[in-house]
């Protein structure tokens, strides 16, 4: 059986979907950008900035889970430039300290809201 989860420390969906489905010991987390979720709007600043609040606001329904970043066992980056790999990396690194997760980063022709980064999750919670 799969259930939504959602947290309002993150920001709402903007369309027909969960932050977050739990099915079984499994959590996929839908794509993270860089809104505040008070304001709806995303943080100013570059690519870095936006992705370091994906991941505040991933942590945050991570959380909503019963989770944290030691959980997630895969992510996929999508970035609107490669050329913001490295500083995207550098802070996407900060988050996962422990053993990373595999990851695939991939540059997207366009990405929701013309955001620079965009940023979703597999977690293993057993």
């Amino acid at each position: 059986m799969k259930r939504a989860v959602l947290s309002d420390k993150a920001p709402a969906p903007i369309g027909p979907y969960s932050q977050a489905v739990r099915v079984g010991d499994w959590l996929y987390l839908s794509g993270s950008l860089g809104i505040d979720p008070a304001t709806g709007e995303f943080v100013p600043g570059d690519a870095a900035t936006q992705a370091r609040k994906a991941l505040e606001n991933m942590r945050e329904v991570l959380a909503a889970a019963g989770a944290t970043f030691d959980h997630v066992v895969k992510t996929t980056v999508f970035m609107a430039d490669m050329d913001d790999f490295v500083p995207v990396n550098a802070v996407y690194g900060e988050f996962f300290t422990g053993t990373p997760p595999a990851r695939s980063a991939i540059q997207a022709a366009r990405l929701p809201k013309d955001a620079f980064v965009e940023i979703e999750a597999v977690a293993y919670l057993g």
